[in-house]
């Protein structure tokens, strides 16, 4: 498992777990991130990353891709 900032552009990965806080978990699992879907990373500059997750491209800052375990 590594977190989602380590994982190569444009290639789709499983998400294994989401981890934090309970608010961040309940904040990125409204966002779509949960556990056993798909995310591809799309672009990462300054920091923040932009994924794609669920047929929607997300931006979401580099904390919290960190949370996000592939």
């Amino acid at each position: 498992m590594m977190p989602l900032m380590l994982a190569p552009l444009g290639e789709e990965c499983l998400i294994r777990k989401v981890g934090g806080s309970a608010e961040v978990k309940k904040h990125l699992e409204d966002l779509g991130f949960t556990a056993g879907s798909t995310v591809t990373l799309v672009s990462s500059l300054g920091g923040n990353v932009i994924v794609k997750v669920k047929e929607s491209r997300v931006a979401i800052s580099e904390e919290m891709a960190r949370k996000i375990m592939i």
